[in-house]
């Protein structure tokens, strides 16, 4: 896969949001390292967790600016990218026109509005299908990237690789092609011709 598609230069507020336990917080800081490394960007995350470290509500703010970033915290994301339906029900509201939602179909009930940017994508069935379901959010990650153009995909894949745990690195690359695969499909022709890349697509 060539980076072919160009980096967003502007600020962007994304908030990724989930469960404790699906790796909500790595995207976030692969996202923020991708950025600030990769991309020569700025970049700050702020995470949050519930009372449980595993299984309650989390989440990860990053903002990505081409410009000095003075406050970390966000209230109306840009992006909003969502591994849970609490997540998804919390933040539904901050989002504006024009703003892009994401969220893993199979987890998260949405409803759909003509100004705002939806996209969605089975990313726990697709981790599920590679044998390795706590993939899913890598997965997730490529989706983002694909669909967003906020980090480039290249310098994203390469953190990946070395932010994951040794010997996974080659899963997780697959995980993260198959999800900005499906991403880029979605883009291109709408979500019913990308139900074919799960399963034996990816």
């Amino acid at each position: 896969m060539t980076n072919s598609i160009e980096t967003n230069k502007k600020r962007k507020e994304i908030i990724i949001t989930g469960f404790g336990g699906q790796g909500i917080i790595l995207i976030g800081r692969i996202m923020g390292k991708t950025a600030a490394i990769g991309d020569h960007m700025e970049s700050t995350m702020v995470q949050s967790y519930g009372p449980e470290s595993r299984g309650g509500a989390c989440s990860a703010q990053v903002i990505i600016s081409d410009k000095n970033i003075h406050f970390p915290y966000i209230k109306s994301p840009d992006i909003l990218a969502c591994m849970s339906q609490s997540g998804y029900d919390k933040y539904k509201a901050s989002i504006k026109t024009g703003n892009t939602i994401l969220v893993d179909q199979d987890l998260v009930r949405y409803n759909k509005k003509a100004e705002v940017d939806c996209f969605s994508i089975p990313a726990t069935r697709m981790a599920e299908e590679l044998g390795k379901t706590m993939m899913a959010n890598i997965i997730m990650l490529g989706f983002v990237t694909a669909v967003t153009k906020v980090i480039s995909m290249d310098a994203a894949k390469s953190t990946v690789a070395e932010s994951v745990p040794k010997g996974t690195g080659e899963l997780n690359i697959k995980a993260f092609d198959a999800g900005c695969y499906y991403g880029l499909a979605a883009l291109k022709g709408g979500e019913k011709k990308v139900t074919g890349l799960t399963g034996a697509g990816l």
